[in-house]
């Protein structure tokens, strides 16, 4: 019971790494609320773990404000969030992604941490304590061809974490990544291109310990990065990434 206790926001927390953080999250504790713009989705994991559904655009600050808004009329307090919810382009030459593309991808992958801070941050600087989680990826340390605006946008986040973690300390708040490598998550095809035998196999050769990712395996660490136990650990980008990055 890490968490016990605790309050927090796992945004894309409807399928995949996200569902796997809110399901350990509750398990060690917490309440949780489960946001996501699949409404049916948030819904289902809510139900599951005794938590909070809502459904969430975190590229739209009006979403993001009502999100805050109902964990905060719920709690009174959010301890933790955890900005997990992101998308990519399909593996293209950079100049070819459309500008929509483009936009998405930076709107939901790096404006959205902005979006949250903007509405929760001041809250828990009034609490003196808090801790931020953005699961970052493997993609923003060593990048792989023909995914590079998902790229810098996830390199984006981890410099974000740094600066947020320096200018958030004074305040009691911790600010963590983790990078997780590819994993059996929605967004695995779209990371492929085509989620084929050989092309999981290609993908499996570059991380050394021979396996993609689970949620349990981010779970496992966001868990201890947003818990106490990591009272003194802040600006990290975890890689949980089987070796993918050495």
């Amino acid at each position: 019971m890490r968490l016990d206790g605790k309050t927090a926001i796992v945004t894309g927390a409807g399928s995949g790494f996200g569902a796997g953080i809110a399901r350990r999250f509750a398990a060690e504790g917490a309440t949780v609320m489960v946001a996501d713009l699949n409404a049916e989705a948030a819904g289902a994991i809510a139900q599951e773990i005794g938590g909070i559904a809502q459904e969430t655009d975190v590229a739209d600050g009006d979403s993001v404000k009502a999100m805050a808004q109902a964990a905060l009329a719920a709690w009174g307090r959010v301890d933790i969030l955890v900005n997990n919810a992101g998308i990519t382009h399909l593996p293209k030459p950079l100049e070819t992604v459309t500008e929509d593309e483009f936009d998405r991808v930076l709107n939901v992958n790096a404006k959205s941490v902005y979006l949250t801070a903007r509405e929760l941050v001041p809250h828990m600087k009034d609490a003196g304590k808090g801790a931020i989680l953005n699961v970052a990826s493997t993609a923003g340390v060593s990048p792989r061809p023909n995914l590079n605006w998902y790229n810098a946008s996830k390199g984006w986040m981890i410099t974000a974490t740094k600066a947020m973690a320096v200018e958030l300390a004074p305040f009691g708040i911790r600010v963590n990544a983790v990078n997780p490598v590819a994993g059996e998550t929605p967004l695995l095809k779209s990371f492929m291109g085509e989620d084929t035998p050989e092309m999981r196999a290609k993908f499996i050769s570059t991380i050394p310990l021979g396996r993609f990712s689970t949620p349990e395996d981010i779970a496992n660490a966001a868990l201890y990065l947003c818990s106490d136990e990591a009272s003194m650990v802040t600006g990290v980008a975890m890689e949980v990434d089987g070796g993918r990055c050495i």
